[in-house]
Order: structure tokens, then sequence, then C-alpha cells
């Protein structure tokens, strides 16, 4: 058996304040020299601009306002009915890399459905799907690839009318029923 003991070293109160202030000191001279030349493109001792860092804080993008294209933030709610064995399609404009989130349901009846976008100015009838499913709800958000009207074809194949409740959030304008 080892019957030995753990010594604690004991320290002074002036040894454990002289402890701090040199970590603090350290502390602060790294973020006068390195955090404000790199975050905050600000360079008071000369040092970060040496270092290169002062390239990492670039300008904040203005990206989001160009994607908006001042379209303002909205929220939207719209019902529309889906005739027996017909289709209906809803589209919105969004302009390229414009997003939007959205939920929709149809109760408890299943649609055929085509998520989907075509390029603005495009004569050709091209289109992207996105989703091709068979579903009584969705939900989700959308970076769209290119400006144009994304939005939904909903297929009735049951015999009775179906009402497709559709939410959604971004920065949009509504096409409508296309």
């Amino acid at each position: 058996m080892n019957n030995d003991f753990v010594t604690v070293p004991e320290y002074s109160t002036r040894a454990i304040l002289n402890a701090t202030l040199t970590a603090t000191a350290i502390a602060v001279a790294a973020f006068v020299t390195l955090v404000l030349p790199a975050e905050f493109g600000t360079d008071p001792t000369g040092i970060g601009s040496q270092l290169g860092l002062m390239g990492l804080s670039g300008e904040a993008s203005q990206e989001p306002a160009t994607i908006a294209n001042g379209l303002p933030l909205r929220t939207d709610e719209v019902t529309v009915t889906v005739p027996p064995h017909k289709g209906i399609e809803y589209k919105f404009y969004l302009p390229q890399y414009g997003t939007f989130s959205y939920q929709w349901t149809s109760g408890a009846t299943s649609l055929e459905f085509d998520f989907h976008g075509e390029p603005e100015g495009d004569t050709t009838g091209y289109f992207e799907s996105y989703t091709l499913a068979n579903s009584s709800h969705m939900q989700g958000s959308m970076t769209v690839p290119f400006a144009g009207s994304h939005g939904w074809y909903w297929k009735n194949t049951s015999g009775e009318p179906v009402s497709v409740t559709l939410i959604t959030e971004g920065r949009y304008r509504i096409i409508g029923l296309k």
C-alpha cells in the first residue's frame, strides 16, 4: 500500500493577483492586436496590417438587399379549390436566389403535385421541377435558382373538389392562379 499524500501547493494572494493581471494583459494585447483588426477592421497598433489581418474584416455583405430587389417581406395565406379530375397552378415571382418558406395542406385528400419554376422571359416552355409527388401536405423553404415564376401545379384525381390552403413567407410578388 502506498500511504503517500498529495500535497496541494498554497499560493499567496500576491501570486494569484500577479497571475490574474498577467493573464488580463495578455488577453487585452491579443484583443487589440488580433481581434480588433480581424473582426472589426480597426488596427490601433498597426500589427494587424503587418500580419495581414485587416483583409479578414471585409465590408458587410449587401447581398440580401440586392437579392430582395426591393420586394417587401410578407406573409400570405390563400385557399384555392382544385376541381374534380382537374388541375390548377398557383405561382409567385421571385428574383434569382430569392427565398421563401411555405406550407400547404389539402386536408385528408392527397393531390398529385409538381412544385416547379419557370425562368423569367423564357418562351420555350422550359420549367424545372423541384418536387414531384402525391401528398395531402408539404412544408419547407426554397431558394430559387433563377428569377421567374415559382409555385405548384396541383391535380385532383378524386371526384370531389379539394381545397388547398397555402401559407407563404418571403420576398416575392404573388402571381396567383395561372
